[in-house]
């Protein structure tokens, strides 16, 4: 049986996940944004970034996460923004298709994190993770554009927000765009914790 399709993402209370320019990713308003994460142990373990690190429903929710997920999509502008900021040893652990018009060969890195270039569009790429994640799920990492792109193509079924306390004014808005006519949600879980409260929708057609 095949798994589900999801993503999962940090975002602002004024509903941005990201800012406008790659030049200001990593920058102090993005690190705002994903503070939640950084002090967590499984983030910690998983990028070799030493032992320790607080345990809790934030960490729990990390670690199910990249349990769940047996292959990952992307578009372009989300792997040009991790390619030179990520470890020697990603952070994924599985494969990675990228929707792109690039054509290269496949980017390998230790710990299992291979990225495959798929130039024919965004259900190809969907096809070839679900493929290569087999019962797992695909879990659809970014950008804002991409996510947007298989949410109204009806290809998500569920996804996770983890809403923090902060305003960005200005950045790519998680659902400028989004086909409202033909989605709507159904509540699955709200778990507050002491830095985000994590909203989880699944995804069904209006």
């Amino acid at each position: 049986m095949a798994g589900k399709v999801f993503f999962s993402v940090s975002m602002s209370l004024d509903g941005y996940i990201a800012p406008r320019s790659l030049g200001q990713l990593m920058g102090p308003q993005w690190m705002e944004l994903q503070q939640w994460v950084f002090p967590q142990r499984f983030f910690r373990e998983n990028l070799k970034f030493g032992e320790g690190g607080e345990e809790g429903r934030d960490n729990d929710i990390l670690r199910e996460t990249f349990e769940r997920t047996g292959a990952s999509v992307m578009g372009k502008r989300r792997f040009d923004g991790g390619e030179h900021a990520w470890p020697e040893d990603a952070p994924f652990h599985t494969p990675v298709y990228v929707v792109t018009h690039e054509r290269r060969e496949p980017w390998e890195r230790p710990g299992g994190t291979t990225s495959h270039f798929v130039n024919d569009g965004i259900e190809a790429a969907l096809g070839k993770a679900r493929e290569a994640a087999g019962a797992r799920d695909v879990r659809i990492a970014g950008g804002g554009e991409t996510i947007l792109q298989y949410l109204n193509a009806g290809l998500v079924d569920e996804f996770s927000i983890a809403l923090s306390p902060v305003l960005f004014g200005d950045g790519v808005r998680l659902f400028e765009g989004v086909d409202a006519a033909r989605i709507a949600l159904e509540p699955i879980r709200t778990e507050p914790s002491q830095r985000v409260t994590h909203l989880t929708y699944a995804v069904r057609k209006r």
